[in-house]
């Protein structure tokens, strides 16, 4: 049976076309006496490949359900990222194009949540927010008050982000790992 466009929700996965998808944007819409539609952005679990697609019913989709399990980022072998899972110590591998720019926030040690469907790992999701060391960053310049001025920071898992002048080589830095922003300064 199809899901109905009203059941859908962000953050859901779905089998759609018999692929696993995660709805990362939705947007529902009824117009006049049509029927309601569903915009949606869906990312491949799989292969992290973002599709747009426009659902007007039931349509070839069925929620699934997806098994949740504490892993820890163990290590990247230079294709996968490798996780293990916390209570039978077993290691999964993982494209890192499943996760995307969400990859540049993991450090070795890092607790996620290891998502399964048929007993096969999909997708991690990594906590919200994360603290991370910065490795370089240009001093800021003295007497530059405009409010918000920015310099770019580079992280130790390499990812750079936007800073407040204020940030120096080795402080520590609370990250949001949804949106790759710098929250405060640790």
């Amino acid at each position: 049976m199809g899901l109905s466009v009203s059941d859908m929700r962000r953050g859901m996965a779905i089998l759609y076309e018999n692929e696993l998808y995660e709805i990362v944007e939705y947007e529902h819409s009824k117009r006049g006496r049509g029927g309601a539609v569903a915009r949606t952005k869906l990312r491949h679990l799989k292969t992290g490949r973002v599709v747009s697609e426009t659902f007007k019913g039931a349509e070839n989709t069925a929620a699934v359900f997806l098994e949740s399990r504490d892993l820890q980022y163990l290590y990247h072998d230079g294709t996968n990222l490798v996780f293990m899972d916390t209570e039978g110590f077993d290691q999964f591998p993982i494209q890192n194009e499943v996760l995307g720019p969400q990859a540049d926030y993991l450090v070795e040690g890092t607790n996620v949540i290891g998502c399964y469907y048929r007993n096969e790992l999909v997708t991690v999701h990594l906590p919200n927010f994360v603290e991370l060391k910065v490795v370089h960053t240009e001093p800021g310049v003295k007497g530059d008050t405009v409010s918000n001025v920015e310099k770019p920071a580079t992280l130790e898992t390499g990812a750079v982000v936007s800073v407040p002048l204020f940030v120096k080589e080795g402080d520590r830095l609370k990250i949001d790992t949804r949106t790759g922003t710098y929250i405060e300064r640790l």
